[in-house]
């Protein structure tokens, strides 16, 4: 009779312990749902703003390299040995500015000889012009022979060709001497001399500097060849608007003019390569350099928009959430159209003036309460202690102590 008592207890004991445990698991579970049900009944803080219409211009972006108008490597069209370089490196030179000086001593001394042979010729054809007279004189008179009147008038031939090769070497050795002085061929920046004072140098062998012209210059990029029609269409009615931004570059971007379609598409990348020309006078633009550029094509003329981080996408495409008059928000399907500048254009779906959330989407669902707040409302204080000053949540009320916990 012992085993069945002792197993009665042992059963009762353990419906006993079952009772309490599921008893202990409801409460939990009712008072989860107590909580989540107050939670649940709690306006979602949203930030809003209102769908407005403005005109938004209708971009091509593109990633451009900037390339100098003109790049020119500067060489000595003489040898001989480097005496000075008088311009700033890495500075604006203007064209006929010298650049280098080479020793002129060699250059002089090759100069007053080839004018002292064409002094001493020119002296030897005066003389043989006379000696030509005198046989002429005598020939006619039958006193000389007709070969010694040949043979001077030959001499004179001879000497008027040398003197001509005379002057042509003086022309040369005066040339020689002036390109002893090195100057600029264009307008452009100088970069770092290649070669020091004191160093001989080659004719039109050594490279003594290199001149980019950066004003204007130019900024090439490539665009998909579905949107060359477009380009050309627009190019053909004016001059067509490029703007390049520099990465990093907080300042305005700098505005330029299309110049140049190329004459083939790249079968490889689909893509054919245009070219702008910017006037550059702050030299912001660096040959060699990537800049983000923006051909506007068109401007869309009051299209409805919101900010871009308004439109969310789901399995049936994009939507909105609207903010109704009761302070709940509808999920609103909407067809949307090109993105420029932080704003999306939305071409079906909703009307100008309506509320549409822009921030806080995640914790919205269709007919959820929101407490609306205005981005424009939310302002830092004027001053104080930036480490004093209380966090504020998009509710506008102000947050409280993370260490002291919420309620």
């Amino acid at each position: 009779m012992t085993d069945p008592i002792v197993r009665r207890r042992l059963i009762t004991g353990i419906a006993v312990v079952a009772v309490m445990v599921g008893g202990y698991f409801l409460l939990q579970n009712r008072d989860a749902s107590s909580k989540a049900g107050k939670k649940a009944g709690r306006p979602a803080p949203v930030f809003v703003d209102k769908v407005s219409q403005r005109s938004i211009p209708l971009r091509v972006a593109a990633i451009g390299t900037v390339q100098a108008r003109a790049t020119v490597t500067v060489r000595s069209r003489v040898d001989g040995q480097l005496m000075a370089a008088p311009f700033g490196q890495g500075e604006i030179v203007k064209k006929g500015d010298i650049l280098f000086r080479i020793d002129p001593l060699p250059f002089e001394a090759r100069l007053r000889q080839a004018q002292a042979n064409l002094s001493r010729d020119k002296a030897m054809l005066a003389k043989s012009l006379s000696d030509l007279r005198r046989y002429q004189d005598l020939s006619n008179k039958g006193f000389s022979s007709q070969q010694k009147y040949e043979e001077a008038k030959a001499s004179v031939g001879a000497l008027e060709a040398t003197i001509h090769a005379n002057e042509a070497a003086v022309q040369m050795a005066r040339l020689d001497l002036g390109y002893t002085s090195i100057h600029a061929p264009i307008d452009g920046r100088a970069g770092a001399s290649l070669v020091d004072p004191g160093n001989l140098v080659k004719a039109n062998e050594t490279p003594l500097v290199v001149l980019n012209e950066v004003r204007p210059i130019y900024v090439t990029f490539s665009v998909p060849e579905q949107n060359l029609v477009q380009i050309r269409a627009r190019f053909a009615q004016g001059p067509l608007g490029v703007q390049a931004t520099i990465p990093g570059d907080t300042a305005p971007p700098a505005e330029g003019k299309l110049d140049f379609i190329n004459n083939a598409v790249d079968p490889q990348t689909g893509t054919i390569m245009l070219r702008s020309t910017f006037a550059n006078a702050d030299d912001r633009l660096i040959p060699g350099q990537f800049v983000n550029v923006s051909v506007t094509l068109s401007t869309l003329h009051d299209a409805t928009v919101v900010p871009a981080r308004t439109v969310q996408t789901g399995q049936r495409g994009s939507y909105v959430f609207v903010v109704k008059p009761n302070k709940t928000v509808e999920q609103r399907p909407v067809t949307v159209g090109a993105t420029v500048d932080d704003f999306t254009v939305v071409t079906d779906g909703l009307n100008v003036g309506e509320t549409i959330v822009t921030e806080g989407q995640l914790r919205l669902y269709p007919g959820a309460r929101v407490e609306p707040k205005q981005e424009a409302d939310v302002k830092a204080p004027a001053s104080g202690d930036p480490a004093k000053k209380k966090k504020q949540a998009p509710d506008g009320k102000p947050a409280k102590d993370e260490a002291k916990g919420t309620s």
